[in-house]
């Protein structure tokens, strides 16, 4: 049982919902392997790392001994995908689907055991459908159970356009756990939906109800949306190292925590430290400086993090800093520390604390080249920093 305890407690970290609990535990008790299945509809040619929250968890199940099947929506992606929208999907063509999925293949052995991976397509089974095994899937669930689910609910009272074969979606998806036998499907918080209608139609076909676990979506680099190549607020994961290194050091300091949470594999006892160590005066910046080093290793192998800060920091003093910076010295208060917007008006870089809020708040505050928000961020006595509010204002401070 302390084994098990251990596996939920990993399993659990970063996780938003565990469905259910009690009947991961009788699974795990079982002894052998669990069949983990997580879908991803090919409809963009690139995974970014808000797909890496999921693949992160796909791992710590393969860890585990688990097999994963990391299964290839290229049916379901026909239909497209409607969860979170509020408005129809547009259907790819099957050559659209093809392209994004053969570099989806490519892409996931970067984070997965290819040896404890089955890599499958649902059109295996829901491609060889008839009309009357699409009408026999239909009448498992209402139109009323249907419309429980938030998008679909908020779309009919806004009287926004629901097409019928968006209603196929969920039970396609769900009809994949029944052909591969899943014990447990993962997916993001818009998905739960989904995921139940899964364990609905497996206790129908009379089979053990698949376990759910949900995850959080990951924030784009804007801290608000979740992060979508649409939006252009991601960091994809065949990116160059260059290019993820320098995205990582401009998300904000109070964004990187949550980095660190759902995409790391840094343990629970290592964020902590981190998290002391900036609340003692450590600056935020040397420790996104250890998240996005991790990264780049992930992605483009041992040593490559450390590469891209090198060249990071070269190309940011060279191209951000003032040749004639003014030096100046400022006195910690009580407790050897001083708070940020306080050493921003005695470094004369404000007017006042409050126009340094008002700084903080509009994203125009950076300490060594990085963008800071936190109007609470304590640093600490003896630090030297370079400080820098809008684009002209620069000072290197010694704090005394």
């Amino acid at each position: 049982m302390e084994d098990i305890n251990q596996a939920l407690a990993l399993l659990e970290r970063g996780a938003d919902e565990l469905i259910k609990r009690e009947e991961l535990v009788e699974r795990l008790k079982l002894g052998r392997p669990l069949r983990v299945k997580v879908g991803f509809d090919p409809t963009a040619p690139d995974l970014h790392l808000g797909h890496t929250v999921i693949m992160n968890k796909m791992r710590q199940f393969q860890e585990l001994g688990h097999t994963v099947i990391f299964l290839i929506g290229d049916f379901t992606a026909m239909i497209g995908d409607p969860s979170g929208r509020n408005a129809t999907r547009p259907p790819l063509s099957p050559e659209q689907i093809k392209a994004n999925a053969d570099t989806y293949a490519e892409q996931v052995f970067k984070i997965l055991d290819k040896d404890q991976t089955e890599v499958r397509f649902n059109s295996e089974w829901l491609g060889k459908m008839d009309a009357t095994d699409m009408i026999r899937l239909a009448s498992r669930y209402t139109v009323a159970r249907m419309l429980e689910r938030d998008d679909f609910s908020k779309r009919f009272k806004a009287e926004q356009p629901i097409s019928i074969h968006e209603f196929l979606y969920p039970l396609a998806q769900g009809y994949d756990s029944v052909a591969l036998k899943a014990d447990v499907e993962m997916g993001g918080t818009d998905q739960k939906f989904n995921l139940l209608v899964g364990r609905t139609l497996q206790q129908q076909h009379e089979m053990p109800p698949q376990i759910i676990l949900t995850v959080p979506l990951l924030e784009g680099l804007d801290g608000v949306q979740k992060m979508s190549k649409s939006l252009d607020n991601y960091i994809g994961i065949d990116e160059s190292a260059g290019e993820i290194f320098g995205k990582v050091m401009s998300i904000s300091d109070t964004l990187m925590w949550r980095y660190f949470e759902l995409v790391s594999f840094a343990s629970n006892d290592e964020i902590a430290a981190h998290r002391q160590a900036v609340e003692e005066g450590a600056n935020p910046r040397d420790i996104k400086f250890q998240l996005a080093r991790e990264l780049v290793d992930r992605f483009h192998g041992p040593s490559a993090g450390e590469a891209a800060q090198q060249e990071f920091i070269a190309r940011f003093q060279k191209d951000r800093l003032p040749d004639d910076l003014p030096e100046v010295t400022v006195a910690a208060v009580e407790g050897g520390q001083i708070g940020l917007p306080l050493l921003l008006k005695e470094a004369g870089l404000t007017a006042s604390t409050s126009e340094a809020h008002r700084m903080l708040k509009q994203g125009a505050v950076r300490i060594d080249q990085e963008r800071v928000s936190d109007p609470k961020l304590q640093l600490a006595q003896g630090a030297e920093l370079v400080l820098q509010v809008g684009k002209r204002r620069f000072a290197k401070v010694t704090i005394t």
